[in-house]
């Protein structure tokens, strides 16, 4: 198949989808795919559109060119009538059979390059515009999963300069956790606890974003679980070395030990898988989504947050557990195309 492994964008998380992309695009032209790597923001003037997918091709190349365009990345944004799609990108998607979306955070994974690929006719992996926005906002998350029974911290969603930020008043008490409500791969995300600590926090995530939540720390054991079609994948624990599962120790060969499948007993894995699950059909997912939980001492499991396009990278999880379900790098990348054109069908 021809296919835009589409990757990179405005988002916080440019630099890791330029990762994801990378290896994606390198596994599917091993699979024999006529796969090309794209910048969606900055697109590429040099390749020609009457030989856009050829049999020749440096992945890594074309990575390095999307990555020198990172300092352009302040002054390109910052022009407001700068369209989102880079040059010739939407050619390109639309001469693809399909485009495997690699774009994480804002811009991206938040519903709003699926909706102009639905308007456009432009098939794409991943789940709906619905899901993904849905999936990206982590409050309306919260808001949807609780109505599906799923269990979700305690806690508030406060909107800067308007909503009391007293945590008195919605009940909470240190250690709290302070998140932005959009953000993705723990950007902006805070264990706090004093309220030095909290205003710092606060001040913090609001430059981020308008919208934070602020909810109860569990303390105890962090899970994910990937769901694929409905049915979910082993289980991975994440045990940071140092501090919690944040942006560097996610992204940093070697600073967590990943468990897969993890040690649990049976009724607990049932369970977990069973939220993770509901979660995906809580959110009218279509495809797939990956699920992140903790579990406390006394064995309670709380939903934290999905992921309607995860990470791809070497070090990220659901590509550890499909491997765990028997699937290598490449037949999971070939999966996610696989569940993604069934939608289509």
């Amino acid at each position: 198949m021809k296919i835009v492994v589409l990757c990179g964008g405005t988002s916080t998380e440019r630099d890791i989808s330029i990762i994801s992309g990378t290896g994606v695009c390198k596994a599917l032209r091993e699979r024999g795919h006529a796969a090309i790597l794209l910048d969606v923001f900055f697109g590429d003037g040099q390749i020609d559109l009457m030989n856009a997918f050829p049999d020749d091709y440096d992945v890594d190349k074309a990575a390095l060119y999307i990555r020198s365009m990172n300092p352009k990345l302040k002054s390109a944004t910052a022009n407001p009538q700068r369209s989102f799609f880079g040059l010739n990108v939407l050619s390109l998607c639309r001469m693809a059979d399909i485009v495997f979306l690699t774009l994480h955070g804002s811009n991206g994974e938040d519903g709003r390059v699926q909706a102009a690929f639905d308007l456009m006719r432009i098939k794409y992996t991943g789940t709906n515009y619905t899901s993904s926005a849905l999936s990206m906002d982590k409050s309306m998350t919260k808001l949807m999963l609780a109505a599906h029974n799923i269990p979700v911290p305690r806690g508030t969603t406060v909107h800067r300069g308007v909503d009391s930020i007293h945590i008195e008043d919605y009940g909470l008490h240190f250690p709290i956790v302070v998140k932005v409500a959009c953000g993705g791969s723990s950007v902006g995300v805070y264990i706090v606890y004093n309220e030095e600590e909290y205003e710092k926090a606060l001040e913090e995530a609001f430059k981020l974003e308008p919208t934070v939540i602020i909810e109860e720390y569990i303390k105890g054991r962090e899970f994910s679980v990937g769901v694929i079609d409905g049915k979910a994948l082993p289980i991975i624990e994440i045990a940071p070395k140092k501090g919690f599962y944040d942006y560097k120790n996610k992204y940093t060969p070697g600073a967590t030990v990943d468990t897969c499948p993890a040690d649990l007993t049976p009724d607990i894995t049932r369970k977990m898988q069973a939220y993770a699950e509901g979660c995906y059909h809580a959110l009218f997912t279509d495809a797939y989504l990956r699920v992140d939980f903790m579990m406390n001492a006394d064995g309670d499991i709380y939903c934290l947050e999905a992921n309607s396009l995860p990470g791809m990278t070497p070090t990220s999880l659901m590509p550890q557990e499909a491997a765990a379900a028997g699937m290598d790098y490449g037949s999971f990348c070939e999966k996610l195309l696989e569940v993604s054109l069934a939608k289509y069908r």
